[in-house]
């Protein structure tokens, strides 16, 4: 069984005991989280498909750390202007593991 739930303002595609890597959670470390937000579950073939979410679905998850993504390059220039910025930038992530996924 896995679902489509909205976590942070991103969909994710979940299953059970997966790890998703999410923008920061205000959750402390080793806390229970539930999402209610389910937009789409499947079970064995049984889709069921929320307008916009569905009733009584949820996702539980457990906060397993706090950590920083890789670091990613931002460079620009523009040509003939002798113009060059080079940033870097990591994003703070959270690291959840799907506990268990509940169909409405």
């Amino acid at each position: 069984m896995y679902a489509i739930v909205e976590i942070a303002g991103q969909q994710f595609k979940v299953a059970k005991d997966q790890k998703v890597y999410v923008h920061r959670l205000q959750n402390e470390e080793g806390s229970q989280v539930t999402f209610d937000n389910v937009l789409l579950t499947d079970n064995e073939g049984t889709v069921t498909v929320g307008a916009p979410a569905i009733k009584g679905a949820s996702v539980k998850a457990k906060v397993v750390s706090h950590l920083k993504g890789d670091k990613v390059i931002v460079f620009k220039k523009k040509r003939r202007k002798g113009y060059k910025v080079k940033n870097g930038h990591r994003q703070y992530l959270t690291e959840l593991l799907i506990e268990e996924v509940l169909g409405a």
